[in-house]
């Protein structure tokens, strides 16, 4: 296998802006545009893995602006056909906390400026109603005993954070976790035939969660670089403990279809 192809990812959020050691650098020319930042590449657990700094190397964009397609794209290029992504979450019920890494199994999108598919025209219609892919999931939470599998993840647009009222209605749903980035990342991978999971830090408690003043932008940032090395541990466990990504459905629902879009190397 060429040095510059990979078959797992990570893609890194807020606060994560390397993982690799002595990586090879790759740039990649995506029909979407330049990708966040280059792809590095390098070996974790015997196996060949990509890392791409969601919000670029120096966090210059916002949750709105990223170039989620041609990320997804450049990661699929390069062989990428299952993806952990680490971000940053608020906390909206009491069933978690600061610190927390959890593993959810749903998610609700409420964003509204973001380009969420590579389908331009034609029948082409993604099977959502599981976003994530169980059987990574389970190889997350099978590598350290204090992450937690299942609960619904809400993706807002950001980049300002959610009134109180908001919050609290968001918790009223039922809806555990709060985020600005796992939408369209996770749909976009499903559409590149890649699986796909989120983990997700906990960093705070959302503003209607708790008293006080609401979340700020200095807390979340603080809490993240303080489990990065908690983060890339459990990363390293988990790439060990992937399971085969042949015969999962999330790279097999469209088997049968004439896709409208290109899936580089397929």
């Amino acid at each position: 296998m060429s040095e510059t192809r990979a078959d797992v990812a990570v893609i890194g959020g807020t606060g994560f802006y390397s993982f690799l050691e002595d990586p090879e650098t790759v740039r990649v020319e995506t029909p979407y545009g330049d990708p966040s930042a280059p792809v590095s590449i390098g070996t974790v657990a015997g196996r060949r893995v990509a890392f791409l700094p969601r919000h670029g190397t120096a966090h210059e964009y916002a949750p709105h602006t990223i170039p989620y397609r041609a990320n997804q794209w450049a990661l699929r290029s390069l062989g990428v056909r299952q993806v952990l992504a680490p971000c940053a979450v608020g906390g909206l019920r009491a069933d978690v906390a600061p610190g927390d890494v959890v593993v959810p199994d749903q998610m609700v999108d409420r964003t509204y400026r973001r380009v969420p598919s590579y389908v331009e025209g034609g029948a082409v219609h993604l099977p959502f109603g599981d976003p994530y892919c169980d059987r990574l999931a389970g190889a997350v939470t099978g590598a350290a005993d204090d992450v937690r599998h299942g609960g619904t993840m809400v993706i807002v647009e950001g980049p300002r954070f959610s009134t109180r009222a908001e919050s609290r209605h968001y918790a009223e749903q039922g809806w555990s976790l709060i985020n600005m980035t796992g939408h369209p990342e996770a749909a976009l991978a499903r559409e590149m035939l890649q699986c796909y999971t989120p983990i997700a830090l906990v960093t705070d408690m959302d503003a209607g969660a708790e008293s006080g003043e609401g979340v700020g932008q200095a807390e979340v940032f603080a809490r993240f670089k303080a489990n990065l090395e908690r983060l890339t541990g459990l990363l390293a466990a988990a790439i060990e403990a992937l399971p085969d990504p042949d015969g999962c459905s999330c790279s097999g629902w469209a088997d049968d279809l004439e896709l409208t879009y290109q899936v580089p190397a397929r």
